[in-house]
C-alpha cells in the first residue's frame, strides 16, 4: 500500500520513505519535523528533512504553517494535486498544541488587489480540539 502511494507520486520507495510516510499516514494531526524525529528514533534529522521535502515537491504531503514556530507536515489526500482546489482549512488546539486537517472546508478563493500574485494560501482556525474541550 505505501510502496504504491509512493510510485504514484513517483517517489523511489526507500526504507526511510516508508517510515516516514507510514508514520504520517497512522498520525490524526499534522507532524513537525522535531515530531517525526522523536517518534523515529533511530533517523537522521537530514535525512528526515530531505524525505519531508521530497514527498512536498511530489505532492504527497503538504506543509502548514499553524503559528506555533514550526511547519508541521501532513499527507495529501489520495487525489490531490494541491492546486486551489485541493487547500483546506487547519484548527491548531491551543491546549494540546496539535494541528489539524479539515479537508471538508475549503479555502474560499478571493481576489487580491491588481498586481498582487498569490502562491498559495493557509487558513488556520485556533482554539480548542474536541478532545480537549
Amino acid at each position: 500500500m505505501f510502496e504504491n502511494r509512493l510510485k504514484k507520486r513517483n517517489i523511489r520507495p526507500t526504507a526511510m520513505r516508508l517510515i516516514v510516510l507510514k508514520e504520517l499516514y497512522e498520525s490524526e494531526v499534522a507532524m513537525s519535523l522535531s515530531e517525526l524525529e522523536l517518534k523515529l528514533e533511530n533517523s537522521d534529522k537530514a535525512t528526515l528533512y530531505r524525505t519531508l521535502k521530497k514527498f512536498e515537491e511530489n505532492q504527497l504531503i503538504h506543509s502548514i504553517d499553524d503559528g506555533s514556530g514550526s511547519i508541521k507536515y501532513a499527507l495529501c489526500d489520495e487525489g490531490c494535486t494541491c492546486d486551489s482546489k485541493d487547500q483546506h482549512v487547519h484548527f491548531h488546539c491551543e491546549k494540546c498544541l496539535s494541528t489539524y486537517c479539515i479537508t471538508n472546508i475549503g479555502i474560499p478563493q478571493l481576489t487580491l488587489p491588481k498586481g498582487f500574485i498569490s502562491n498559495s494560501a493557509n487558513l488556520v482556525f485556533k482554539g480548542i480540539c474536541l478532545s480537549c474541550s
